[in-house]
């Protein structure tokens, strides 16, 4: 929506969170995903998908490779998969241990350009990690499932994989992680302090109570100095109740 990335840059700054050199824009970086879609076409490991939501709700969550087999050329408006292989993805996470799963009977053959010509997430995501020279990622909980299909990609394009740490999500009553799908309430930017210091007790940073009221940079100063990684090893999710 117009004035989406303003509001998320202004939401970061308040939050003392700033960011190295120009911000990178994906709309800006078309031409290097497709360029990618050619690189992996080229591999005869990528092809063309026409199934419609409807007959794929009646098969199970592991696409059963209904177009696998089908002539490469369609005039028809097609999704893009790749071929994933009868292998084990296997990766030590920083905070959940060793992970290992196999792509072709967990996940199936993923899409990497979807029907309307949008870039799907992990292709994305793998073109914006090499381009800037990422080698550290650490995200949510949710993200756990991507990673192995992000590392089959960077093995495909000869990318070298970063290191991973998926940390616990926040989550309601339900457990459903806060967020705008499950309308959770936005970031008030004019509470930053209180927010960052309520943060650091969900993840069982155990501030000291008079951090509450501390200027941001104080709050996010305390953070890395004492930040214990261990205190979250092997959590997929805190409760936004305990401290409500």
């Amino acid at each position: 929506m117009p004035g989406a990335s303003d509001d998320i840059l202004n939401c970061l700054q308040s939050f003392g969170l700033h960011w190295d050199g120009e911000v990178d824009y994906q709309s800006q970086h078309l031409d290097q995903y497709q360029q990618t879609i050619v690189e992996l076409q080229n591999q005869h490991k990528l092809y063309p998908c026409t199934c419609s939501r409807s007959l794929l709700a009646n098969s199970t969550l592991i696409y059963p490779g209904h177009c696998r087999t089908k002539a490469q050329s369609t005039n028809a408006p097609h999704a893009l998969r790749v071929k994933t292989a009868d292998i084990s993805m296997r990766f030590v996470d920083g905070l959940q241990g060793e992970i290992t799963q196999n792509l072709a009977r967990e996940h199936g053959d993923f899409i990497v350009k979807r029907k309307d010509g949008i870039i799907a997430y992990q292709l994305a995501c793998v073109v914006d990690d090499q381009r800037q020279a990422v080698n550290r990622v650490v995200r949510g909980y949710d993200l756990l499932d991507s990673t192995p299909k992000q590392q089959y990609l960077q093995h495909l394009l000869g990318y070298p994989s970063p290191l991973y740490m998926h940390i616990p999500l926040i989550v309601d009553s339900e457990g459903n992680k806060l967020s705008k799908q499950t309308r959770a309430e936005a970031a008030n930017p004019n509470q930053a302090g209180p927010t960052l210091f309520l943060l650091l007790t969900l993840l069982k940073q155990n501030p000291p109570p008079d951090l509450r009221l501390a200027a941001i940079d104080s709050i996010l100063e305390w953070a890395i100095e004492h930040w214990q990684t261990e205190r979250l090893t092997n959590t997929q999710a805190v409760s936004a109740l305990q401290h409500n």
